[in-house]
């Protein structure tokens, strides 16, 4: 069937049952969609929103956010995970700022440019932020189009250069179309068709959907891969930074060695934060998160 009778049905849907969210609210800026985008990467629409808000009341401009030192940009990212993003963010801030007189940039070149910035989180922008006609392959994204395209109940592993031109074969010409497009067909995913359990009787294009009509077939395609958090150093790090977060002094060593019996994983995981910039040594042995207070010898 012709893309343009996918078109109609999913914008309607989107148009009626689409979450509210500030990111996408009439008066968004193009700061708070990267933020958001920054934010949702690996992390779920309920844990982020009371952050965003959050944060964009207090650092409601790149600018803003720029001015203040990385560690009180780590401790306002709270338990989102994957800390590494705030630093990042942090970073974009400052290139705005410095390079593009304090506004997110409009180019794609411009804003793969900026620290943290790859090519979903900026086709992104193009869509969300600027209203552009662009490819935005996320996670949800990926699992309709596989499904309603190619009749496979998840994408591959990785994204190819085929997946990205079939996604762009049903993409709207017109550029405010395309916009909502991408965004409908991501909320479909967030909602309707969702990984472990897929509401097809609820689904606006289940008539057409090529997975649906072939009986919705178990995934057989390369193994994807699982994360796993337990006994992690992921999960050392995050308890590590936790008692960094919470403490508004440096904190001595024996405070972080408490929270991890392995001493070679959590000493592994330590310097890892360290190396990371997310955990900053002091000449007294204490440590505490980056730039927060006092000196390097304090």
């Amino acid at each position: 069937m012709p893309p343009s009778h996918l078109h109609a049905p999913l914008l309607a849907w989107y148009a009626a049952s689409s979450r509210d969210l500030p990111w996408r609210a009439a008066d968004r800026t193009p700061w708070g969609v990267l933020v958001s985008e920054v934010m949702l990467q690996q992390t779920p629409v309920d844990r982020v929103l009371p952050v965003w808000l959050e944060w964009m009341r207090r650092w409601p401009t790149p600018a803003a956010l720029a001015a203040e030192p990385p560690g009180e940009v780590v401790r306002a990212w709270g338990r989102l995970g994957y800390p590494r993003r705030a630093l990042r963010l942090h970073e974009a801030a400052q290139a705005c700022v410095l390079r593009f007189g304090g506004e997110v940039p409009h180019e794609p070149e411009q804003l793969r440019s900026l620290p943290g910035v790859g090519d979903y989180t900026s086709a992104a922008l193009e869509s969300f932020a600027f209203g552009r006609r662009a490819v935005v392959l996320d996670t949800n994204v990926r699992r309709v189009l596989a499904r309603l395209l190619t009749g496979s109940e998840h994408p591959r592993p990785t994204i190819n250069a085929a997946e990205r031109a079939l996604a762009a074969s049903v993409l709207p010409d017109l550029d405010r179309e395309a916009a909502l497009w991408s965004v409908a067909v991501m909320e479909l995913g967030a909602l309707v068709c969702t990984a472990a359990s897929p509401s097809c009787g609820a689904c606006p294009v289940s008539a057409t959907c090529t997975w649906v009509a072939l009986g919705k077939p178990a995934y057989d395609g390369p193994e994807r891969p699982v994360q796993k958090f337990a006994g992690t150093d992921r999960q050392v790090r995050g308890r590590l930074m936790a008692v960094l977060r919470e403490a508004h002094a440096p904190v001595p060593k024996p405070a972080l060695d408490a929270v991890w019996d392995d001493a070679v994983q959590r000493e592994r995981a330590l310097d890892g934060l360290v190396a990371d910039g997310l955990a900053e040594p002091l000449a007294n042995g204490r440590y505490r998160l980056p730039g927060v207070g006092g000196t390097i010898d304090a």
